[in-house]
């Protein structure tokens, strides 16, 4: 049966640090740029139904340096969770100001709430899903986004992400056991 391949964008300055990344668009490291090359080689020529990517030049970038550049159609609901107030401040800044305070339930000042990234999840899965009855599908895009997606794919409640730990330019991936829809891959580096 087919599968949603997912790419989290590889190493930037800001996931180096911890910063929230939302939408500031930040460029790819050295080694983030390497990273996305060694997806290249894991994915070898893989063909897909169908790709998508952030608009966001971090995923774009990713996704050009894995090879599927110029088959990549760009989706918006790719884009990262907008952290409004909190872009750019890593967790242990915030919780200064705010000690007890968790993304997952907490959310962001003047940002998306989880139920609106959600929601965006929810319309990636719906544009993807017929491909999936004959071709694999591969999406680029980001740590957040990439495991709402997940949980919503599994049916679980968003805030369930916050159990699916993502590393840069990990790659995972969602199926089917039998009928039932799966994480069938998860947060594997390009060299396993």
């Amino acid at each position: 049966m087919s599968e949603i391949w997912l790419v989290r964008h590889g190493e930037t300055e800001w996931s180096r640090s911890g910063a929230h990344t939302g939408r500031t668009d930040i460029p790819l490291t050295d080694a983030g740029r390497t990273q996305a090359e060694a997806i290249g080689r894991r994915l070898a020529g893989r063909r897909f139904g169908l790709v998508l990517t952030s608009p966001l030049a971090r995923a774009q970038e990713t996704c050009r340096l894995a090879g599927y550049g110029a088959c990549a159609q760009v989706d918006g609901n790719l884009r990262e969770w907008d952290y409004g107030g909190y872009e750019g401040r890593t967790t242990a800044e915030i919780r200064r100001e705010r000690p007890d305070w968790w993304l997952w339930r907490d959310g962001v000042p003047e940002g998306e709430t989880l139920a609106q990234v959600a929601e965006r999840a929810e319309r990636t899965i719906a544009r993807v899903e017929p491909v999936l009855a004959r071709e694999d599908v591969l999406l680029f895009a980001h740590g957040h986004l990439l495991r709402i997606l997940a949980a919503r794919w599994a049916k679980l409640a968003p805030e369930e992400g916050a159990r699916l730990v993502l590393g840069t330019a990990a790659l995972s991936s969602l199926g089917y056991e039998r009928e039932t829809r799966a994480i069938t891959r998860w947060n594997l580096s390009a060299s396993e």
